[in-house]
Formats: C-alpha cells, sequence, structure tokens
C-alpha cells in the first residue's frame, strides 16, 4: 500500500483525544486504532509486535545483518488526533497539480484556503495537496507520521536483500495532551536512539522545543446581592481580570515569534464567588521560564497580600523542558538527518519548535529524540493539509536513515 493510500485509510478513524476523560487513553477511539496497527504490522511481518492496555504500539523490523551489533534505530508518531477541530467524519479530496491559487474547500459554506493567509502554499505548485472540506481537521498530525513510518517497514520488509539492522517503532496515544510519553517503556522499546515523525514540512528538524508549564488560579470572592453590596462584595471575575492585567503585555503569544516565549490566558471561567483562569507558559530558555512562573507566584502573593490569604490559589505544573540538552550529547542523531536531507535534495530547516512532542519528554527518560517534519502545513484546524510528493520524500527519509545508521 502506498503513504498516500494508508494516509487516507487511517484518518478515516476518529482517534481526538480528551483531557478531560481521566482515562489512558483518554478515548477509546485511539484502542481501536492501535488494535488495527498491530495487526497491520503482524500482516506485515513485522516481529516483537505489542499493543497495551493504554494504547502503546510497538514492534520490530526484523534485521537483515546477521549478528547485527550496532546501533538500534527507532521510529515514533502519535496515534490522536487534536480536540480543536472536529477529528470524526472527515471528507478529505486530493487536489492534483496544485496552480497556486485559493482553494475553495467548501463551495457551500464559502470555506476557502486563501493563498495570502497561508503563503507557504505558493511552494507547492504543480504539487497534490491531500485537503479537507472545511469542517474538519485532516487528521495529518500525526496519522502522516504513522502512514509514512509503517509505509517505510512494508518496503523493508518486501526486500529483506537491503541491509539494516533492527529498526523499532512505536505509536503513542494522547500526545496532543501531553501524555504521551507518560506511560511509555522506554526499556521495552529498546532502541538506542529514535525520531519522532511528527512536524510540519518535510526537511523540518528540531532538537529544541519549549520549556513548559500549566498554572491553574481560583479567585474566591463574595457574592453579595448587587443592591447591597457597597464595601461588601468581592468579584472573583473582575480578580481574575486584575491578576491578566498584571500579566506583560509583550509576553502575550501575539506578540511573539521565534525563541521568544510567552504567557497564554488559555481559559477562564466562573461567577461572582469563583472564578478559574488557567494558564501555560512556554520558553525556550530554562532561566527565562523560571523567570515567568516566579513572576506568576509574586503576582499571586501581591494579591492575596491586597485582598487577604486564599483570595488566590496557584497550582503550577511543569509539562516538559527543552530536550536541546538531552540530543546535544548525541549531535550525530542531528548531522546524520541533514546529510541525508541533502543527499535527497531537501533543504533541511532546523527551527526550534514553539511547542512540543513526545520525543522531548522521550529524551530526558533515556531516549534522544529529535524530530522530523511528515509534510503537512496547518495543523490543529480545518485548513490543515498534506502534500503527497513531500509524504512519500518522508518514506525516503526515513530510509535512508535506517540504512545511514545500519552500515556505520
Amino acid at each position: 500500500m502506498n503513504v498516500t493510500d494508508r494516509f487516507l485509510h487511517y484518518i478515516s478513524f476518529d482517534t481526538t483525544s480528551d483531557s478531560s476523560s481521566g482515562t489512558h487513553p483518554s478515548t477509546a477511539g485511539q484502542l481501536d486504532f492501535a488494535a488495527m496497527l498491530a495487526e497491520e504490522m503482524k500482516q506485515m511481518g513485522l516481529t516483537d509486535i505489542s499493543c497495551d492496555e493504554y494504547g502503546y504500539v510497538f514492534g520490530t523490523i526484523p534485521s537483515t545483518i546477521p549478528d547485527y551489533k550496532g546501533t538500534i534505530l527507532g521510529f515514533i508518531a502519535h496515534m490522536d488526533t487534536v480536540d480543536a477541530a472536529p477529528g470524526d467524519n472527515i471528507k478529505p479530496s486530493i487536489i492534483c497539480n496544485y496552480d497556486g491559487n485559493d482553494i475553495i474547500l467548501n463551495a457551500e459554506k464559502n470555506i476557502v484556503m486563501h493563498t495570502s493567509v497561508f503563503p507557504g502554499l505558493k511552494n507547492l505548485v504543480g504539487k497534490d495537496l491531500i485537503v479537507t472540506d472545511g469542517t474538519t481537521l485532516l487528521g495529518a498530525d500525526d496519522k502522516a507520521g504513522v502512514a509514512e513510518i509503517l509505509t517505510a517497514a512494508e518496503f523493508l520488509m518486501a526486500h529483506p536483500e537491503i541491509p539494516h539492522g533492527p529498526v523499532r517503532v512505536g505509536f503513542t496515544p494522547d500526545e496532543e495532551i501531553g501524555e504521551g510519553a507518560d506511560l511509555f517503556d522506554v526499556k521495552r522499546f529498546g532502541a538506542d536512539f529514535a525520531y519522532t515523525m511528527d512536524g510540519g514540512e518535510c526537511g523540518e528538524l528540531e532538537y529544541e522545543n519549549f520549556n513548559a508549564a500549566s498554572a491553574r488560579l481560583t479567585f474566591r470572592g463574595v457574592s453579595i446581592h448587587p443592591g447591597s453590596a457597597k464595601n461588601k462584595m468581592i468579584n472573583s471575575a473582575l480578580l481574575a481580570m486584575e491578576y491578566q492585567g498584571m500579566m506583560p503585555e509583550a509576553q502575550k503569544p501575539e506578540h511573539t515569534e521565534g525563541r521568544e516565549g510567552f504567557i497564554h490566558l488559555d481559559s477562564i471561567k466562573g461567577d461572582v464567588e469563583k472564578t478559574v483562569s488557567e494558564y501555560i507558559i512556554r520558553d525556550h530558555e530554562r532561566n527565562l521560564f523560571e523567570e515567568k512562573k516566579n513572576y506568576m507566584t509574586r503576582a499571586a502573593e501581591y494579591m492575596n497580600s491586597k485582598y487577604g490569604n486564599g483570595t488566590v490559589e496557584l497550582i503550577l505544573k511543569d509539562s516538559y523542558y527543552n530536550m536541546k540538552q538531552q540530543i546535544e550529547p548525541h549531535m550525530h542523531l542531528v548531522d546524520t538527518a541533514i546529510a541525508v536531507y541533502e543527499k535527497l535534495g531537501i533543504t533541511p530547516q532546523i527551527v526550534p519548535i514553539r511547542g512540543g512532542t513526545d520525543g522531548a519528554r522521550l529524551s530526558y527518560k533515556g531516549l534522544p529524540c529529535p524530530n522530523l517534519g511528515t509534510g503537512g502545513q496547518n495543523y490543529h484546524g480545518p485548513f490543515e493539509f498534506a502534500c503527497i510528493q513531500s509524504m512519500e520524500k518522508c518514506v525516503e527519509v526515513i530510509l535512508e536513515l535506517i540504512y545511514s545508521y545500519s552500515v556505520k
């Protein structure tokens, strides 16, 4: 099966994750998809296949080199999709030989992907694009990665004459809600190093990501009938607004780019008596990351001194850290990927991730794991699309990486 057909099959599975479920995996659809992938790997002839109760799928492309003693490489992608847009009932279509103009995704609903908004489209003239109907996401994040890994696996299984060592394959649940590495058994996975296939354009290479934390603030007010509220009422919603007003304007995400971090108010819900604000904190530099958390702590302490202890409760929780310091001792992972890109005529794009991947946390669990692009763009929304030629090229990247490490 080619990568396009495999991808189109995979996106028919609804694998939207749910941060509020409290289960592992967070949704049953991921288990269904995991079971299907495990069966597909079995039919291909992969070995050591496992699919546990948490939805982690592992398998091995067997070595074709007798008594292989070299590096054991792994490739990892995540199965879930984000809940920012519907992930079920996806109706993809293929734009063949794209002409560089605006793309009408849904004429009935007047949903158009404009090149003025998405200028990256201009770089794909003459390519074939898989798009949505404008009402759902596509699922390229990260089913493109899953499809590319298994297409490469199928090719190697069909060509035992190609020399290579054992290659470990892993698919994770719940990456989009930050839990993809929670129950990932690095020892059982058994690779020395790995690459996550989970990103944008083919040629992207990331070994830096944000340090990340979440903050939950609970503001407690005093509810009094507004007719007799003078000098008695304390409106918790206004307290939350006051707190947000203390956050640095320049550190809102809408004012940042590149390696610049931010403090982002993600949600706010409440009334006079109680209001809860949810924040995320991000920065590539660890010292600036800590400064942001300290700033938020001082702001909460100030409000408690102003309105009374217990008015504001702040809970900070670190999510993941910049993988750079874990990758730098193993820069061969970066150098080899760059060499493969150049060999295949792909321009490397080394960029810091303004987010995180499973690989960031796995790197801290002892599995150095930079990230490679998969050929998709505009993730987490209905304008998401994937380029067929880019996905095909990503399959070649995986195969070349396997060969490069096998012959060292």
